[in-house]
């Protein structure tokens, strides 16, 4: 539709004219298309993220949803440090997945975050509400929920909740030899720090997120073996 309207201007009008247009609506219809396909504006007033049909998704930055949505991960395990809407997309595409969410006493002492997560979640998806009082509290939880599960190891493991620092050491020693970490607000929490010393190779998702202003930084952690990053997968790109 746009771009025959731009071929129709070329012809009738002069060419300083017609390109000074295409320029203009360029620069002024680009952000509003990616607001609207993207769900950013849809987000923004849900204040969750959400794509343009109004399905959940992660709130990672649009790159890294982007580079996911072309990866199958119908045969893999998920492990989260933090739920929501991710939760329901991991759902829909994984195996299984194992979510650790923050019982957060002072934000929602009643516990009507996770009991209204839990109404929307895959069958799945498991569950688990994580003691934040202190970052011990936080991480003996987990280590305890995480050492009486059938799963040693995770193909995927998203750091987005919780003490995110302290849940590093933990993602590195139950992601699977071919697995990846994905971190979100990775420019943040001491995560570089956290992952120096690991031997794990990274790459950065930097952009925009759904129903938010400004850019920040999703990042994949991976090992040599990683399989969804190889280059055997072909290039695709999402519409």
């Amino acid at each position: 539709m746009v771009h025959s309207v731009f071929k129709i201007l070329k012809l009738t009008l002069p060419n300083f004219l017609s390109d000074l247009l295409r320029s203009f609506f360029t620069a002024l219809l680009t952000p509003i298309s990616f607001s609207i396909k993207s769900g950013h504006f849809i987000s923004s007033f849900k204040k969750s993220a959400f794509d343009e049909k109004l399905n959940p998704i992660p709130w990672y930055t649009y790159p890294s949803i982007n580079f996911l949505e072309t990866r199958s991960f119908s045969n893999k395990t998920v492990l989260e440090f933090g739920g929501g809407q991710s939760s329901i997309w991991w759902g829909l595409r994984a195996q299984n997945v194992v979510t650790l969410e923050g019982d957060h006493p002072v934000f929602s002492p009643t516990h009507e975050w996770a009991q209204k997560l839990k109404k929307s979640l895959p069958r799945n998806v498991e569950l688990h509400e994580i003691s934040m009082k202190t970052s011990e509290s936080c991480q003996s939880d987990v280590i305890n929920i995480l050492k009486n599960k059938p799963y040693k190891e995770y193909d995927v493991i998203i750091i987005d909740g919780l003490y995110r620092s302290h849940m590093i050491p933990i993602a590195i020693k139950y992601m699977s030899s071919t697995g990846m970490i994905i971190v979100d607000n990775a420019d943040r929490y001491d995560i570089f720090d956290g992952f120096k010393d690991s031997g794990l190779m990274k790459v950065e998702f930097y952009g925009y997120s759904p129903g938010v202003y400004l850019k920040s930084c999703t990042c994949i952690y991976f090992g040599k073996e990683t399989s969804l990053l190889n280059s055997d997968v072909a290039i695709n790109i999402p519409r």
